[in-house]
């Protein structure tokens, strides 16, 4: 069941005290959760309506390790301290607390600092082949002694071969040197050949990023624009021209909140984050169900589908969403 993480949902200055927790805070779940940690994410994560690529997206963690660390299987995930960042980020993903998720992985999981004993009854027996194999060498190297020995007593045997004096003058050197005449020359050698400049890399993604102004986020948004294919073109003549809510409106109340409103035409996911990330508001909204912005600076829009949602500023239509990842301030512009 889907679930407003409750990050920014009541923007009313004059409330004070503590609020009552409501029916569906009620049964939130939390970090103690389930028999570990990875089952308590899990929970969390299903609570809100997300799915494994949805958390992947936010975290730029992969998917298969995610689901390692919701089923603990802690073999398939890298070292300990990047399997700690994993559970911190997935924590900060959902809206819980990130270090005390780390603190319970690391009472479900304590390091293993203490060394093994051996077993009792256990005898340590030596390797019958480590004493071949040192005898083999042995008798190789002596083999290799007798035959350098023996080579050198052949070559001393030998006789050996008088030397010829050199020429002394130059009648003895051209007695001796080969026929005279003119020298042939073959063809000449061909040119060197000349060495080429290699064709500049281009990085992949990396036209899109700096026509995004160098965001990361709208390189992933325009890969899965570009994954999901060419989309049919809604009619936005039939698109209705004011805001009738036609189900549960969430977000920030009337009076705080931006002129901003989306409502889904079908059931699409929704995640609503500040510029560094943080999640203000995640949920799977029916169709009818609209989202009220409240009046922050600097958050993005993330839906799965742009075309499920209809803009209206001040009540009045400003047609569908222009992408999977929207500024916020583009919408009222």
């Amino acid at each position: 069941m889907a679930l407003d993480t409750g990050r920014v949902t009541d923007f009313n200055p004059s409330f004070e005290g503590t609020h009552p927790l409501s029916a569906v805070e009620s049964y939130m779940p939390t970090l103690d959760s389930g028999p570990n940690i990875g089952a308590a994410l899990k929970a969390a994560r299903e609570f809100r309506g997300l799915s494994l690529q949805d958390v992947a997206d936010s975290t730029r963690i992969r998917r298969a390790y995610l689901a390692a660390i919701e089923e603990m299987r802690l073999e398939d995930l890298p070292s300990r301290p990047f399997t700690i960042g994993y559970v911190r980020a997935y924590a900060k993903a959902l809206g819980l607390e990130a270090e005390a998720a780390v603190t319970r992985f690391k009472a479900d999981e304590p390091a293993g600092d203490e060394a093994l004993r051996e077993p009792v009854g256990v005898r340590r027996a030596g390797d019958s082949r480590l004493g071949l194999a040192i005898t083999a060498g042995v008798l190789v190297v002596g083999a290799i002694l007798v035959w350098n020995f023996a080579q050198r007593g052949i070559n001393e045997a030998q006789p050996v071969a008088p030397v010829t004096a050199p020429p002394s003058t130059a009648e003895e050197i051209a007695a001796n040197a080969g026929p005279q005449g003119p020298l042939s020359l073959g063809a000449p050698l061909p040119a060197p050949v000349e060495s080429t400049v290699p064709e500049l890399y281009e990085t992949p993604g990396l036209d899109v990023a700096a026509a995004a102004g160098g965001s990361a986020d709208a390189v992933i948004a325009s890969n899965r624009e570009i994954a999901r294919g060419p989309q049919a073109e809604a009619d936005l003549s039939q698109l209705p021209p004011t805001f009738t809510p036609d189900g549960t409106v969430y977000g920030a109340p009337a009076a705080p909140a931006s002129p901003i409103v989306l409502q889904a035409r079908e059931s699409a996911a929704l995640i609503v984050r500040s510029a560094d990330g943080e999640v203000y508001f995640a949920r799977q909204l029916a169709a009818g169900e609209a989202y009220r912005a409240p009046d922050l600076r600097g958050l993005v829009i993330d839906v799965s589908e742009p075309t499920a949602f209809q803009v209206f500023v001040n009540g009045q239509t400003r047609g569908l969403l222009p992408g999977a990842q929207t500024p916020l301030s583009r919408l009222g512009d």
